[in-house]
Parts: C-alpha cells; sequence; structure tokens
C-alpha cells in the first residue's frame, strides 16, 4: 500500500504545486521607468521579481538595459511601444522592421533555452485612445498594429508573439454604470471596429485597463465596498446579474461592448489594475493592501463574473511594482504612488504575488546617497520661503503634501522643509540645491515626522539610462497642484 499513498501524495502535492503556478502566471506586475532615480534592472529583478515569484511583467517601453537584465530569468515579458512612436510606425513599414529587430528579436529566447528574454506581447502604445488625447494617436493605432504584426511575421516570431493594445476604459459608456448598456464610444466606432477586426484575425485578446481609484475620484458616490472587495458590499443588480465589485462591472461593461460590436467571446487580459497608497485621500496602503487582496483572491476563485463564469481575464497586470516620482499627475498626484514596493524596494504592505504565505521581499543592498537632509533655515527671515517652496515643488515631488497625503498634516514650516528636501534629493544632495538664497540648511538629523518620511535618494548610476525615456507629461500641472496645497499650509 505504501508505493500507492506515495504515488497519491506526489501526485498531489505536483497538482498543488501546478494550480499555484497556473495562478501566479495569470497575475504579473506593471513595471514602469518614470523615476528620477530609479533601482537598477539587477536588482528589480532578482530581488523583487524573482525573490517574490512573480512570473509576469509589463514594461512601457523598451530599455536594453531592463530587457538584458530580464534574460533568463524565465519571467514572460510584454515590451511596450510609447504613444509618441505610433505614428512612425504606422507610415513607415521599414520603422516598425527595425523597431521589431533592435527590440525584440535581438533579445528574444530560442525555443525557450538559453539566455533569452521570454517576450509575449508588444503593446502598442499606452491608453492611445484615452478621451484626453482626443485624437492625437487614434489615426495610427491600427496602421501601427499592422506594421509591426507584419515584421513579426518577416522576422518569423509571429506564431510565439502576439500584439495588444491597451485601452482605458473610457473607450466604453454605459447608462446608470449597468454593465449590460455598455458600448463603445461612439466617436471611436470605425477605428474600434477595425482593431477588433484585426485583433480577432491575428487572435489577439483585448486589453483593458481598470483605475477604480480614478473612477471614485470622478465620482465620489461609488461605493468603497465595492471598489475594496469587501464583503459588507450592496450589490449592484443589472436585471437578473448581481455585481459586488467594481472589477467584474468594468469586465461585463467591456464584454457586452464587445458583444455588441460582434466580438462577445475575445479574451481580455487587465492591463493595469491598482490603488494607492499617498498623494490623495482615501488612497493609503492599508486600503491598497485591501483592494490587492480581494482582487488576487477574486482571481484565484475563478468564478469569472456574470456574463462570463468561470472564464476570468487570461492575465491581470497590477499597476505597479514601484512608486515613480516621474509620473505624469495630470489626473492626480496620486499616480506616483502606486506601487506595491517604494521607490527603493520596500515593501508597504504584504500581499501575495506568488510567494505565499511569506512576506514579501524587499529589495536588499540598495544603494542610497549619504543620510543627509535639506531643511529650513529656522534662523532666517521665512516670509518668501513659500515661493522657494513653490519652485522647489515645480521641479521635484512634493505629491506627499497633497490633502490626503502622508505630509499634509506637517503643518508649515514642516512643508517648506520637505520641499527643499525633494528638490535637494532630486539634484544628488548638491550642496547648491539646497541653498534657496540662504534659506537652506543641510542636516544630518533626519527630520521625518511619523508616516511622513523625508527620503534619501538613490545613486543614480541607473538614471542616466533612462533619461530619454521621460516625457514632458511630467511637468504638466505639477507647480499648480501643488501650489495649493503649500499656499494652503502656509501662514
Amino acid at each position: 500500500m505504501w508505493p500507492d499513498h506515495r504515488e497519491s501524495i506526489i501526485f498531489l502535492l505536483f497538482t498543488v504545486a501546478l494550480l499555484a503556478r497556473l495562478r501566479a502566471a495569470a497575475v504579473g506586475v506593471n513595471w514602469g521607468f518614470s523615476s528620477s532615480h530609479p533601482l537598477p534592472p539587477a536588482t528589480v529583478v532578482s530581488g523583487l521579481l524573482r525573490a517574490n515569484n512573480i512570473s509576469k511583467v509589463k514594461l512601457f517601453d523598451a530599455q536594453p538595459a531592463v530587457l538584458e537584465s530580464l534574460a533568463g530569468s524565465g519571467t514572460s515579458v510584454v515590451v511596450g511601444i510609447p504613444n509618441e512612436m505610433i505614428a512612425v510606425l504606422n507610415s513607415s513599414k521599414k520603422a516598425a522592421a527595425t523597431w521589431v529587430h533592435d527590440n525584440i528579436t535581438r533579445y528574444f529566447h530560442n525555443g525557450g533555452v538559453g539566455n533569452g528574454v521570454h517576450i509575449e506581447y508588444i503593446a502598442i502604445g499606452d491608453e492611445p485612445f484615452l478621451l484626453s488625447y482626443g485624437v492625437q494617436f487614434e489615426p495610427f493605432v491600427v496602421g501601427a498594429a499592422i506594421n509591426i504584426h507584419n515584421a513579426l511575421v518577416d522576422a518569423n516570431l509571429v506564431d510565439r508573439i502576439k500584439i495588444i493594445i491597451p485601452c482605458s476604459s473610457d473607450v466604453y459608456q454605459s447608462n446608470s454604470s449597468l454593465p449590460s448598456t455598455g458600448h463603445f464610444r461612439p466617436d471611436l466606432n470605425r477605428t474600434m471596429f477595425q482593431l477588433l477586426t484585426f485583433l480577432n484575425n491575428v487572435r489577439s485578446p483585448f486589453v483593458l485597463d481598470i483605475n477604480p481609484f480614478s473612477s471614485l475620484q470622478q465620482n465620489k458616490n461609488f461605493s468603497m465596498d465595492q471598489l475594496l472587495f469587501r464583503s459588507a458590499a450592496h450589490p449592484l443588480t443589472d436585471g437578473h446579474n448581481k455585481y459586488k465589485n467594481f472589477f467584474d462591472v468594468s469586465i461585463d461593461t467591456l464584454v457586452a461592448s464587445l458583444t455588441k460590436a460582434g466580438f462577445g467571446y475575445m479574451d481580455i487580459i487587465v492591463g493595469k489594475v491598482g490603488w494607492p497608497t499617498n498623494g490623495a485621500i482615501n488612497a493609503s496602503s492599508e486600503a491598497a493592501r485591501c483592494f490587492l487582496q480581494g482582487l488576487i483572491e477574486h482571481l484565484d476563485s475563478k468564478i469569472g463574473t456574470p456574463l462570463r463564469p468561470k472564464r476570468p481575464p487570461l492575465e491581470t497586470y497590477i499597476f505597479s511594482l514601484l512608486d515613480e516620482d516621474r509620473r505624469s499627475i495630470s489626473t492626480g498626484n496620486y499616480e506616483r504612488h502606486f506601487g506595491i514596493f517604494t521607490f527603493d524596494g520596500q515593501a508597504k504592505y504584504n500581499v501575495d504575488l506568488g510567494q505565499g504565505s511569506k512576506k514579501l521581499s524587499n529589495a536588499e543592498d540598495v544603494e542610497y546617497l549619504s543620510s543627509r537632509w535639506c531643511v529650513v533655515n529656522n534662523n532666517k527671515e521665512l516670509s518668501n520661503a513659500s515661493t522657494s517652496a513653490l519652485n522647489a515643488c515645480a521641479a521635484a515631488d512634493c505629491s506627499a503634501l497633497s490633502p490626503g497625503g502622508s505630509c499634509n498634516g506637517i503643518g508649515w514650516p514642516g512643508n517648506i522643509s520637505y520641499a527643499f528636501n525633494s528638490y535637494y534629493q532630486l539634484h544628488d544632495q548638491s550642496p547648491d540645491s539646497c541653498d534657496f538664497g540662504g534659506l537652506g540648511l543641510i542636516t544630518t538629523v533626519n527630520p521625518s515626522v511619523g508616516d511622513c518620511l523625508f527620503a534619501v535618494t538613490l545613486h543614480a548610476s541607473f538614471s542616466s539610462s533612462l533619461q530619454g525615456l521621460q516625457t514632458l507629461l511630467w511637468r504638466t500641472s505639477l507647480s499648480a497642484f501643488v501650489s495649493v496645497h503649500l499656499l494652503h499650509l502656509s501662514v
């Protein structure tokens, strides 16, 4: 009898391991590079992805150093093409072929063996149909996708890599927030039909980005219980269907939209979904933990949605892996605080990303600059200090000073010191970046107060390789957002 029992136990353990791996394979993370002082890619891959059994990652650009760090890791990768490149790729087959050669073929693994990168998808743009963009990118998306597809054909990679187009949830609309009434925006009808036809022909899924926190900002009447997957959520009734969470509402609104367009059976991937931890009211580590825990448990259950029972999204990518102090804050200061980990790779809370019952592993051997901070010199005349702080925040990240932010309650002149230090760290602690007309003072005493952390930044050895990545968007609206908050705290 013993051999039978042993085989049964081995089979059971194998099954459990397989199920765990299947679940882990369905959940990934977005890894963005909009940071002034990013962690070295090797640290991210070994210290965060591998250490926490994160097997899928979505990139917003094809950064050589990042792709090289992923080689041989076994991580499945989505490589993104920035919106700014779409028009060129639409107009030039040669440009598409060159892009595929330089960013895909060069790194792609051969037959799953060796030290190559396991590239699974190429993402054309990042929400190029966003309503706020107007028609800036819309006319070029499908053409760019076709040219990249043809380049993959020529490179003999078309059977291994699929093309996707990440779409914001504002590509569809619904009446009274009922999923069954979902339909694509009328201004997108023609383009969306072309896109869906292309995706159907190449057997690619539809990629939907879901932003529950943004929806809460736009409509304060949204139920926090529904948004955070709480069991106490009062269900939304839509005919015979009941919805207890915002995630399922979003998925089924897309399903209804796809059905009305004639593509009701198209597979779905969630390209971005998450909850911020700072920079706004209701943005906290506890809320983010509650959201992600509920999301992962819901995905693990594989119950699907009322319109797609037992058919959850093929893959779901959490937004995001790390905080990014250079992300655009045009929609809110919270945009820079979606990371599960802080900018330096330290977990903000614990959630099961694939590591099971263990706590999340933090990045190790992180190289910081010296333990020095820039604060306001209280022995000086401070009547013009607020102006200096506003100028500092126009360049540096002061989003934690926002209402609801972790540093909103430190008062004046503490908020001035926070602004000074953000600017000082941004400029690698150069002495002249703590001048501010004689109002700044360099100190070795940590000025952090409670949950308001005055950061010490990282060595910038990797930063220079990412400078070409930074868009102009991060500059817009920063001064406007922070000015109001700083002036409100001034006396």
